[in-house]
């Protein structure tokens, strides 16, 4: 039980600490907390929203669209506003945040709906490989598209910071349908998200300050 609860919470919470100790310039833990919890707020309107859009599992890939727009959402009303929010790598931690903040309580609706440990543990051990990374790697992936549009105010940005995570999630749902394809699809995109993450942790390693402006 407590090895299932430990992978179950764990793992998300491992990568949230991960991706905000890979940020030089540290954000304010109360604005981290707050995030991490408003992605656990979401999961509330998806629930609903994905319950009127997916009348089977064959129309899973809907999720994509309903749980990142949300996250989407979090991003440009609640922390775009914030003066903490002054340089790219930002939202990337933030996207992460509110992803895994998701994820999180998503874990712990899935893991524990079943009646028997052995059930439970299993699926813990699978969703620690697959949706728990997919959310991160998304949150990744906008965060990054998202930043640039914050500090290039470049519209192009800003659309794939909504249709990157989008696609990624539709394409992942559709394709667990298949084998272990979406695995395949799955590491391809987080050698992707990666790439991405160094490029503004490069761009960090040049700056004195957090919000010294740097040629992106």
């Amino acid at each position: 039980m407590y090895l299932t609860l430990l992978i179950t919470v764990g793992v998300p919470l491992f990568i949230v600490f991960a991706i905000i100790y890979s940020d030089r310039f540290r954000e304010p833990t109360d604005l981290a907390i707050k995030t991490f919890f408003a992605g656990v707020i979401i999961c509330f309107p998806a629930a609903e929203l994905n319950h009127l859009l997916i009348p089977s599992y064959e129309y899973s890939y809907r999720a994509g669209f309903t749980e990142e727009m949300l996250k989407f959402l979090v991003l440009y009303f609640y922390i775009r506003p914030k003066s903490a929010f002054n340089e790219p790598m930002d939202a990337i931690v933030y996207g992460v945040l509110v992803s895994l903040g998701f994820a999180t309580f998503e874990n712990i609706t899935y893991v524990y709906q079943g009646n028997f440990e052995v059930d439970s543990f299993s699926l813990a051990i699978t969703r620690a490989v697959s949706a728990i990374p997919l959310h991160a790697t998304c949150g990744i992936i906008m965060g990054y598209f998202f930043g640039l549009y914050a500090f290039t105010h470049s519209k192009q940005f800003l659309i794939k910071s909504i249709i990157f995570p989008i696609g990624i999630h539709a394409i992942y749902n559709f394709l667990t349908s298949y084998d272990f394809f979406f695995l395949y699809f799955l590491v391809a995109v987080m050698i992707y998200a990666r790439g991405l993450h160094t490029e503004l942790s490069e761009l960090q390693s040049k700056k004195a300050r957090e919000d010294e402006t740097k040629v992106i």
